[in-house]
């Protein structure tokens, strides 16, 4: 792709900067290979690769974009539309890797735990108030 002022052609590469350490599973992977996807689709150009960088262990490792990791990040973009398609939001479940998130502030999952006491109390209220409209003749 072209770049204003600069001259010649450049290869968007795509690289992810983690805190922390590889996890020991695919999800840093995939984030970074959803990204290329994106840029892909942006710039019309096909991207080989991209670089994950830990500060934990100062790594930069390529991460190689074949069929397979591609693949799989098609299937779990489908699976979320069909998700937010049918109005589910997932139940947040609180694990330990959660500590690792930078969603953790957001995404508050120790709460979720608590839907229960929160649905109780609505209906509680709204119990609570349909009986005093009913005692006031409305």
């Amino acid at each position: 792709m072209e770049i204003p002022e600069h001259d010649g052609y450049w290869m968007p590469k795509p690289v992810e900067y983690k805190r922390g350490k590889p996890k020991p599973d695919d999800r840093d992977e995939v984030q970074l290979c959803a990204q290329a996807l994106c840029l892909e689709e942006m710039l019309q150009v096909h991207i080989e690769n991209g670089c994950m960088y830990y500060g934990e262990t100062r790594r930069r490792t390529q991460v190689p974009f074949d069929e397979s990791l591609r693949k799989h990040v098609v299937e779990l973009c489908a699976r979320m539309h069909e998700i937010f398609n049918q109005g589910i939001t997932p139940k947040a479940c609180y694990d330990q890797k959660c500590e690792q998130c930078s969603l953790l502030p957001i995404c508050l999952p120790k709460l979720a735990s608590k839907k229960a006491l929160v649905e109780k109390y609505i209906h509680k209220a709204i119990k609570e108030d349909l009986t005093s409209l009913g005692k006031d003749g409305k």
